[in-house]
């Protein structure tokens, strides 16, 4: 329970770091078009409470301009590698009561698509992957089906007692996506509430890509 807690209290720092400081058709896909998002493109993509059905907002979603705090939140690995070329950084968390559970999900919007697609792999490697659990080997590998133009998940156990924790990540035109789950008990987190919210915030950075007000909600 105690690494569980503090790695979510991370993931909970960073929403309240941030918290201090249409004309074509819309599409439910999840690639398509790639274009660099302006910052107030990068808030609307976060989710808000309307559209996470049986969440409740904890933290406000809040984009802010990346700056050398912000790389040390989005790439906390050596050097910020894997944010070079990152224009803004975005987060947002919520609480579910029953079963209960946490999920942040946060953003990078890089300046092109190249510069999204040599960080993949950077950041996932270097610190995303082992979110799922402290111990690699407690984490295995989810098959999320066809999301964005790259993607990884995995689904362990973060705490002593069995707590499961879960964490994707999407790579969707030039934007990085992470949502990052937890939950008090062992069946509290499954493989299709990790693949419907991984999916809700790609197709919603995709809709910002195309030139759309993300629209994209949870179980649509």
């Amino acid at each position: 329970m105690a690494m569980r807690m503090h790695r979510w209290y991370a993931a909970t720092a960073v929403a309240l770091l941030l918290t201090g400081c249409g004309g074509a058709p819309e599409s439910d896909s999840t690639t398509g078009k790639a274009a660099a998002l302006t910052m107030e493109q990068v808030g609307q993509t976060l989710p808000d409470g309307e559209v996470m059905t049986g969440w409740k907002q904890s933290f406000q979603p809040t984009a802010v301009e990346m700056n050398r705090l912000y790389r040390s939140q989005a790439c906390p690995i050596k050097g910020n590698a894997g944010c070079k070329n990152s224009r803004f950084f975005g987060a947002a968390t919520f609480q579910r009561e029953n079963p209960s559970a946490s999920v942040t999900f946060q953003i990078v919007a890089y300046d092109s698509e190249q510069a999204a697609q040599s960080a993949y792999d950077v950041l996932w490697n270097g610190y995303y992957r082992n979110q799922a659990s402290p111990v690699r080997q407690r984490a295995k590998p989810l098959k999320l089906g066809p999301i964005g133009d790259e993607h990884d998940a995995r689904l362990g156990t973060a705490g002593f007692n069995g707590e499961p924790g879960a964490v994707t990540q999407t790579r969707v035109g030039t934007t990085l996506l992470w949502t990052m789950e937890s939950a008090a008990h062992k069946g509290d987190i499954d493989e299709d509430s990790v693949r419907d919210l991984a999916t809700m915030l790609a197709k919603r950075s995709q809709q910002a890509q195309n030139g759309n007000e993300p629209s994209a909600a949870l179980n649509d």
